[in-house]
């Protein structure tokens, strides 16, 4: 950990935010969501590349693009009118401290009893120019500083009733508009996850005064990150089972994880919110047997369980296979 990214917590100002605990966000509207859609990532999943509005005048594949875009849009509006789809989320914060490469959480202020644990991994790569080698835990103030810092979490979905749609859709052979609904029930989910995370900036304090357009949002030109598990900065998808207990995801948004933490319905999106100004995205990249021999220490697992998690990080050959790779989402 020589080489983490080294924060005076004794001169930072940390925001303190305005509740602690989990708060529901129940049928939120799908007109609201609608506004938050980031539309370059719909296109890309058609296989139409290029950033909205240019990939509408594209060269080759502009017609199509506003076509799809058309009937988008349509089915949209008719989504929206229906209430075909239903979203439903929750978040909250905790006071939290890291402990090494570990973030505690606490289930009181004083930090007395501790709730959960996240376990996170550090880039091992050397990195140019003597940058630091991250890790999620930097950005939280250490138990040792004496700093009362928190960590934020959200699970929300706009996947209720898409299944049962679009296999409506599929009955009568209309595969178009079955794949279209998932398909825009992924975007509103994310648009959900950038309007919740607004509202959960304006929580935490620094957010109040965000004056930010659309294309602001869409380019995450503001403080804080929303991580989730089984991406680049915490690749492990196991970590979802802690999320979902301290939010009761299931029981509050109606989101389940399968036996490989994938969630259900499958236009759901989860993580962490991070407060500090220098949280960034960032890879962890491949990882060496010590550090993964260190992680399923932390989480309490077998090296082998540790290592299927891991299994596309893995800097090495494990000594056999645990299983196949984890995909879930």
């Amino acid at each position: 950990m020589q080489h983490r990214l080294r924060i005076d917590w004794s001169r930072e100002e940390i925001p303190t935010p305005a509740f602690t605990g989990r708060r529901v966000a129940a049928d939120v509207s799908l007109g609201a969501l609608a506004e938050f859609i980031d539309w370059t990532f719909f296109f890309s999943a058609w296989g139409l590349k290029g950033r909205f509005p240019a990939v509408l005048d594209h060269a080759e594949y502009g017609p199509a693009a506003r076509e799809l875009y058309d009937h988008a849009r349509h089915l949209l509006h008719t989504l929206i009118d229906e209430g075909s789809l239903r979203a439903s989320g929750v978040y909250g914060f905790w006071p939290a401290a890291s402990d090494g490469d570990d973030v505690a959480l606490y289930g009181d202020a004083g930090r007395r009893t501790e709730i959960a644990r996240f376990p996170m991994l550090r880039q091992q790569e050397v990195v140019e120019d003597g940058r630091p080698q991250l890790s999620l835990a930097d950005f939280v103030a250490p138990r040792a500083s004496g700093r009362a810092d928190h960590l934020g979490a959200f699970a929300v979905t706009a996947g209720h009733g898409a299944d049962e749609l679009a296999a409506r859709y599929a009955a009568v052979h209309d595969d178009y508009n079955a794949i279209m609904v998932k398909a825009l029930a992924d975007r509103l989910a994310e648009a959900f996850a950038e309007k919740l995370h607004e509202e959960a900036r304006a929580a935490w304090g620094w957010g109040q005064g965000e004056s930010l357009s659309k294309e602001d949002l869409l380019r995450e030109r503001y403080r804080g990150i929303r991580p989730a598990a089984g991406y680049p900065a915490c690749p492990d998808h196991s970590e979802k089972r802690t999320l979902f207990s301290i939010l009761s995801a299931t029981e509050r948004a109606g989101i389940t994880l399968t036996e490989s933490f994938a969630m259900h319905p499958a236009a759901s999106v989860s993580g962490l919110y991070f407060a500090h100004p220098e949280a960034k995205y960032f890879a962890v990249g491949r990882i060496g047997k010590d550090q993964v021999e260190d992680y399923a220490r932390r989480k309490g697992i077998s090296l082998s369980e540790a290592e299927r998690w891991l299994a596309p990080n893995l800097g090495y050959e494990p000594a056999a296979a645990a299983g196949p790779p984890v995909t879930g989402r």
